[in-house]
This record gives structure tokens, sequence and C-alpha cells, in this order.
């Protein structure tokens, strides 16, 4: 297939540990891959890895928790790349600390990055999917938006948040051949988990039946399946991924 006729698969976040895994993912099973990025210097070095390994990625830069930034980051996509057939919603921040130490921004920021960001990006590329009958969103969100976590009290209201927003706009777009689905990952084995103290990470394990943390190509696994024709009546879901730490 040539890149003209390639679905347009826009990932937010993409130059961390889980979007550098989607995008590589993404790629090898034939999609054009767009990754927003915010910082510059970053991304250049990241795109300049993935070149290395031969995986084609179009960098746009766009502050996902700024609507108009946004629209501007899609217009030029869809300008120079095409039109988002895919959305893989994956931005997020941590801002931990107690409830009662917690201050506004704190709780702003995480809901701004976390979740404000899920309605800017969807926003700006539903009415496309609905117009064309077919779009995918994929909602990453995480095993502490559905069980809570101490000190993430701004965290999981976004993350729970998401699968709210999901249930719904899934319900909404159904019929216009969109799915829109939730993957909540546990505990994975990014760069920011591994950078936390050995003995901490070891009791994280420990509470996770398989006894081991997740990979991220796992969780990239999952969103190319979602993603793809053979999961079309697939909507409204959450699909947990984290080795059985929480299960209901």
């Amino acid at each position: 297939m040539d890149q003209q006729n390639k679905r347009v698969v826009l990932v937010t976040g993409a130059t961390g540990g889980l979007g550098t895994a989607m995008c590589e993912d993404l790629h090898k099973n034939g999609y054009r891959v767009v990754a927003n990025y915010r910082n510059k210097e970053k991304a250049d070095k990241w795109k300049a890895e993935m070149d290395a390994k031969g995986i084609s990625v179009s960098l746009f830069a766009g502050d996902v928790s700024n609507y108009e930034s946004v629209g501007k980051m899609v217009t030029a996509i869809e300008a120079e790349i095409g039109p988002i057939d895919v959305l893989v919603n994956n931005a997020g921040i941590t801002r931990d600390t107690a409830f009662r130490k917690m201050t506004y921004d704190q709780w702003r920021d995480v809901l701004s990055s976390n979740l404000d960001s899920v309605f800017n990006c969807t926003r700006h590329v539903i009415n496309g999917m609905i117009d064309r009958n077919w779009g995918r969103i994929i909602n990453i969100s995480s095993v502490n938006g559905q069980r809570g976590q101490f000190g993430q009290a701004n965290y999981s209201a976004a993350k729970a948040g998401m699968h709210g927003f999901t249930k719904t706009l899934a319900m909404e777009v159904a019929r216009k051949g969109v799915t829109v689905n939730t993957i909540s990952p546990g505990y994975i084995g990014t760069d920011m988990v591994m950078a936390v103290k050995e003995e901490i990470r070891n009791q994280i394990v420990e509470q996770i039946p398989l006894g081991r943390l997740g990979g991220t190509e796992e969780v990239a696994h999952l969103v190319c399946f979602l993603a793809s024709d053979k999961a079309s009546f697939i909507t409204g879901a959450n699909y947990s991924i984290n080795g059985g730490q929480h299960v209901y």
C-alpha cells in the first residue's frame, strides 16, 4: 500500500515509552503515523532514533491541553498528511500528592493534560470520521482510574473520566462506523517506572499476580488491534491490561 492510501493515525504524547511503542507497532502494521509533541528538542532526538530503526513518523507540535493549539495542529496535519482516521489519546502527566495537600494548580494541570486533552483532540477529528463513515478513537487511561491510588485524586479522576467519555461517545457515533474504546494499563516497564527506586519497584511487582511489569509492546499490540477493521464490533469497552493486579 502506498503512502497516499494508508490510514493516518495521530498519537498524542508520542515520545514517551508507551507512545514510542505504539508508533513503532502502528508503522509496522501499515499505518501512516503522526506523532504529537510539545518539546521540540526531545522530539527531534526521538525522531532521529525512530529513523535509525526504520520507523517512519511525521512530527507535529501541539499543546493538547489547549483547544486552539490542537485545532491548528489538526488543520496542519490534514493539509500536509491527510484526514485523521485513528486518534490515540495517550498524552498525560502526573502531579501526585495527598489530596489534603493538593493545590488547585496540581488539580487543574492534570485534568487539563489528561482529560481536557481528550475532548480537545477528539472534537477536532470526530466530524471528519463521521463524514467518512470510519474512525477509531482509543483513549489510554490507567488501572488507577479503575481502582484509585493514594496521592492521585487528580490523576484517578481524570483517567476515570476518560472512560465515561468513551462510553457516551461510543453510543453517539456507533452507527457512523466510528468506534471508541479505552485501554487501562497497569504498571508498564516504561522509563518512568524503571526510574523508580528498585525496592519500590519490587514492591509493585509483588502486587502483580503475573509477577512482572507489563511491556510497552503489549499495550501497543492492543492499540493496533482496536485500530483495525477486525475490531469493528468492539466499542464502548475498557480493556484492562494489568497482569491481574486489578480484576472485577
